[in-house]
């Protein structure tokens, strides 16, 4: 305990990375050392650059480690450093693991053997969230654990199909504790952290969101989990990022196919093409990761056994998991107004059709 007030002060020092962190601790043998050396004693180990150094002296004289571990006693927050023993195995893997991990939740209750990171668009179709939704609903019953960065779309997605079918979920955030990015995920953030999984940073709880730290934070996303499962990503997108690192980190990278119409999957079929496995239900993860696959699909799939008229019929097969609206139902089916108003309702009502803004709509998968 005595040495976490110096594991705390150099989390406090953004610009030195924890390469540099990893790098003087190895070299001191003691973090506290490390935290204490002089300017010379710093700059006489190979491989540490000298604005790196600079650097550090500087903001090292801000800074109170006392002060810090005494914040810390006072919350509900949890620490690991790289010297624990239960530290995740997975991610001491890694050429530049973080020094420490700040934890909300509980970290024990998920199974740090068979994880599954999950990443992609913040702007996703509904198309990939029906589908996201149908292979985690595929997973229930089995003691994976989904990981993933808590952004809007398909991260927010994964997290919450996650907690809908009993699994455990961690969060990864590109801030501190104290900044729940984006804001509107504060319930899901809850969520999670009662009972259900984790929210963990590298970064000190009053550190706030910043655009470099996004990029930092997926390297943590990838290197928690045997595998990467990319649903949707853009040429340009963040998700890419992951899945270089997912590679670049010998993990398992997959994808789920999308419609060649929607430029936002122009990364996914590049990834493809380049050899990423890909994934249509969740038997392909399991194939993928080597992982035992006993789901019992009767149990855990919807099931479309009811019996649908032929106006309910017609109208079912022209939608899809793209939205249409109204007027394009209208024209395709051939119904008066009235007819496919109440048709519609029917569908809805049965849990068959979604009715989205704008009068659109979308089937919904079984």
């Amino acid at each position: 305990m005595s040495d976490l007030k110096y594991w705390l002060a150099f989390s406090k020092v953004n610009s030195i990375g924890s390469r540099f962190i990893k790098k003087v601790w190895e070299h001191f043998g003691s973090i506290k050392e490390a935290w204490l050396a002089s300017n010379a004693d710093l700059l006489r180990i190979e491989g540490l650059r000298y604005d790196r150094v600079q650097n550090f002296i500087e903001a090292r004289k801000a800074i109170n480690p006392d002060k810090l571990l005494e914040e810390i006693d006072k919350r509900d927050i949890k620490v690991l450093t790289l010297q624990d023993e239960n530290y995740p195995f997975l991610l001491r893997q890694i050429p530049d693991p973080p020094a420490i991990l700040f934890i909300k939740g509980n970290l024990e209750v998920c199974n740090l053997d068979k994880t599954l990171a999950i990443v992609g668009s913040r702007k996703a179709s509904h198309y990939i969230l029906e589908i996201l939704n149908k292979i985690i609903d595929e997973i229930r019953g089995t003691d994976i654990t989904i990981v993933s960065g808590m952004a809007l779309g398909v991260d927010s997605c994964a997290h919450k199909a996650a907690l809908k079918n009993n699994l455990k979920t961690i969060a990864v955030l590109g801030s501190g504790l104290d900044h729940i990015y984006p804001k509107k995920n504060k319930d899901l953030f809850q969520e999670i952290i009662n009972g259900n999984g984790a929210v963990i940073s590298e970064y000190y709880p009053s550190e706030e969101p910043e655009p470099w730290k996004f990029p930092v934070r997926n390297r943590i996303v990838s290197a928690l989990s045997k595998g990467t499962l990319i649903a949707e990503a853009g040429l340009k997108s963040g998700a890419l990022i992951t899945a270089n690192l997912c590679l670049e980190q010998n993990r398992e990278l997959m994808c789920i196919p999308g419609l060649i119409t929607n430029p936002n999957t122009e990364g996914i079929h590049q990834l493809i093409k380049n050899g990423a496995g890909v994934v249509t239900n969740a038997k392909d993860i399991f194939d993928y990761l080597n992982w035992h696959y006993n789901v019992n699909t009767e149990n855990n799939q919807k099931s479309l056994k009811i019996h649908l008229l032929d106006n309910e019929r017609k109208i079912y097969e022209i939608l899809s998991l793209e939205p249409i609206t109204f007027d394009e139902i209208l024209n395709k089916s051939q119904l008066n107004t009235q007819e496919l108003m109440i048709n519609l309702t029917s569908l809805e009502l049965n849990g068959l059709i979604k009715q989205l803004p704008g009068q659109k709509y979308i089937s919904v998968l079984s």
